[in-house]
């Protein structure tokens, strides 16, 4: 299993993302972005513009997830569950997550949320992906990853990951994220905690691609609720 750094909550709290420098190699990389083609990893595949997504297409892996998307996402979940209970505490809510992915994902079964959500998204120039949250259920885990698999100095320029952040009384807030191949962002799928005078209270979350200016650009979704 790959080992995960401390997950820096530091981050987390004040800008509502951290990222996990290097977290899978390059081969690894190439390794993933190469079950693309194979139809037999997926359980569906999207192409965002027939929606209004934006630009691109995306496919969702079907149980059982390949070895090594399996073994990232019980990995990461671990720390996440620990960020995700202190994140409910802050903000009042009685859910706890369980320290086990296994436990959660029997939750989601449980509730009718039976379908794997990880997945694989290509980019080619023009490709977009327009702010948006990755919910499919009333059952939503609060952080979820996205990992660079394409170089951006040798496969592709553009294409910039996006987070806005939707204040409440408050103009909206944006941040781009540059990464490396191999790095890991980890951000909340919907809404977090911010200090307020008064306590904590929620901010909105959104996340999208910017415009792919040339090349070809893969990167692995991770989320750790399962779809209806």
């Amino acid at each position: 299993m790959p080992k995960v750094p401390t997950i820096d909550t530091e981050s987390l709290a004040l800008r509502g993302f951290t990222v996990i420098p290097g977290l899978i190699g390059a081969g690894q990389c190439r390794d993933l972005a190469a079950l693309w083609p194979d139809a037999g990893n997926f359980r569906s595949r999207v192409v965002m513009q027939r929606h209004g997504y934006g630009r691109g297409e995306y496919q969702y892996f079907t149980y059982p997830l390949p070895a090594p998307v399996e073994r990232l996402r019980q990995a990461l979940y671990p720390p996440l569950a620990d960020v995700a209970n202190r994140w409910n505490g802050q903000l009042g809510r009685e859910r706890r997550f369980p320290p086990a992915l296994e436990d959660w994902l029997g939750e989601c079964h449980a509730g009718g949320q039976k379908r794997p959500t990880p997945l694989l998204l290509r980019y080619g120039p023009g490709d977009y992906n327009c702010l948006h949250r990755d919910l499919y259920g009333d059952l939503v885990f609060p952080l979820q990853a996205t990992v660079l698999l394409s170089d951006p100095v040798r496969d592709f320029s553009g294409g910039e990951f996006m987070l806005v952040e939707q204040r409440p009384r408050m103009q909206s807030r944006g941040e781009v994220v540059l990464l490396q191949q191999g790095d890991a962002v980890i951000f909340a799928t919907n809404e977090r905690p911010v200090q307020g005078t008064r306590g904590f209270h929620r901010t909105a979350m959104r996340h999208g691609v910017s415009s792919l200016r040339e090349g070809e650009r893969f990167t692995l979704g991770l989320i750790f609720h399962d779809a209806t």
